[in-house]
């Protein structure tokens, strides 16, 4: 039996043809979307290329001069440090130097007092005086008073030194001296004799309510008038402070 051959024309509706019209409308408005996309993408890329290297070169500046300055920055702080370190060590210096320049002009003048380099024939001196805390003793206090006479009078000289405290206690100005200085006070003074000179040592102790203000010694030698010497005490114990910042 012989196949019947398909026929020629194929009878087609008109909303089957209206579908693959939009259907071809749809695709190729699709296709010209997507090119338009494409282009304005490779415009976009090509635009901006020039714009992210010339920041990316400025970025690139900009670290290298921030590395820069930060240099320069440890670069002064470390030259400050070491100018700071220098004049620290020239204060000292200085200090030290002072201090010896003091002492010897303190020793030259003791000396030249002490063999009479002017024509006066001077008496009975203090010629400095020293107070220092007893250690591990709370009020306690030693004193070292330095004594001295023109070396041309040639005589042997005695007596007795006596100590007066003025100072704070409560909110009154009181005086303490004799046996008001403690049980290590010398209550009828400090003896000495020589013919030149003598350091004489003593101690005393302080009630712990008491700020003393200001150091009286009365040096009297038989047959001559009494000497009297009044010292603040920041200037007696000055010694004293310079050894606590040298520890």
């Amino acid at each position: 039996m012989a196949s019947t051959p398909p026929p020629r024309f194929v009878v087609r509706t008109a909303d089957d043809v209206g579908r693959q019209r939009r259907t071809r409308l749809l695709l190729a408005g699709a296709w010209a979307t997507s090119l338009l996309v494409a282009c304005l993408i490779t415009w976009a890329l090509t635009a901006h290329t020039p714009a992210l290297s010339s920041h990316r070169g400025q970025i690139a500046k900009l670290t290298a001069r921030n590395d820069e300055l930060l240099q320069q920055l440890a670069n002064v702080q470390r030259s400050g440090q070491v100018s700071d370190i220098a004049t620290k060590e020239l204060k000292r210096n200085l200090a030290e130097r002072d201090e010896e320049i003091s002492g010897l002009r303190t020793d030259l003048a003791f000396y030249s007092r002490l063999v009479g380099g002017g024509a006066q024939r001077e008496g009975l001196q203090i010629q400095d005086t020293r107070v220092s805390a007893v250690t591990g003793t709370p009020r306690a206090w030693n004193i070292v008073l330095t004594l001295t006479q023109n070396a041309r009078r040639g005589d042997d000289i005695k007596g007795k030194a006596t100590l007066a405290i003025e100072g704070i206690r409560g909110d009154k100005v009181v005086t303490l001296e004799g046996s008001a200085l403690g049980e290590t006070g010398q209550g009828d003074g400090l003896a000495f004799s020589f013919k030149y000179f003598q350091q004489v040592h003593g101690s005393f102790v302080l009630p712990a309510d008491f700020k003393p203000t200001r150091l009286r010694i009365t040096v009297t030698a038989d047959g001559s008038t009494p000497v009297t010497r009044s010292l603040a005490w920041a200037e007696v114990t000055q010694g004293e402070k310079e050894s606590d910042v040298q520890r």
